[in-house]
């Protein structure tokens, strides 16, 4: 089963970039979109549908902003949007879709670059978060969240990583947070098939900084330890350019 997660920075300018074309030719089992940008209204889903995927989708109250969906070919037994959070649902932030073998979350994490009051919404969303999935996992097994963390976990995962001037991303307490999370029974699929190799899923837009390679890995699989070994492969498309991310994928054998 080939799960990709990709954040489009807009849906709907990713369609226009050929991203039908590209489903196509990767053909996910599952295809979970970070930052829509749309209501699903908004969006011709004619091709996609046609290509076999049912999709559900958490869109934010407000028009033009944040949002995840998750197009599968095989049709979930049930799907929660939200965490019971108002302020975080309100922003359209995760999707939970229950499959018979696995349960599996799509996640937009807030960022906190726009400023001081934005980083504080991330680290409580952060520090929220990590007690709802201790709950909710003595219901839910063999859980796989995925998604855009908007965190760097480690040195290796950023071009310049003795940088000084303390970014949202790249902050300590979030960072930590980052290794508590992969400590508390999650494992980062990348990592665990790809040791210490370097790559990243997200390059800003300016400098010409894709093409120079001066990326953040901040996109992530974390694969529930109790299914840690059904992980095939994990890799980035770092082809993929519908967006200033790049799609990232887990193959898994269940």
């Amino acid at each position: 089963m080939k799960i990709i997660s990709y954040n489009l920075n807009g849906i709907r300018a990713a369609l226009k970039k050929d991203l039908v074309g590209w489903l196509k030719a990767e053909k996910p089992d599952i295809f979970c979109v970070q930052e829509t940008k749309s209501h699903r209204e908004q969006v011709d889903l004619t091709e996609i549908e046609a290509l076999g995927y049912h999709s559900d989708w958490h869109s934010a109250v407000k028009k033009g902003y944040s949002g995840v969906a998750t197009f599968s070919k095989m049709k979930p037994n049930r799907v929660t949007a939200g965490i019971g959070i108002e302020k975080y649902d309100a922003e359209g932030r995760v999707l939970i879709s229950h499959f018979d073998k696995f349960t599996l979350l799509n996640c937009y994490f807030p960022s906190g670059s726009s400023g001081d009051a934005r980083h504080q919404f991330k680290m409580d969303f952060l520090h929220d978060l990590r007690p709802w999935m201790d709950e909710f996992r003595k219901e839910h097994p063999n859980v796989i969240l995925v998604g855009d963390y908007n965190i760097v976990h480690t040195e290796l995962d950023i071009h310049n990583p003795t940088r000084k001037d303390n970014p949202s991303g790249y902050r300590p307490e979030e960072r930590q947070w980052l290794t508590e999370w992969f400590d508390s029974g999650f494992t980062d699929a990348y990592r665990y098939k790809n040791g210490d190799q370097i790559e990243f899923s997200w390059w800003s837009y300016r400098a010409g900084s894709r093409g120079k390679n001066k990326g953040w890995r901040i996109d992530y699989l974390s694969v529930d330890d109790a299914i840690k070994d059904s992980i095939v492969s994990s890799q980035h498309h770092t082809l993929a350019v519908h967006s200033d991310h790049c799609a990232i994928e887990v193959v898994l054998d269940l």
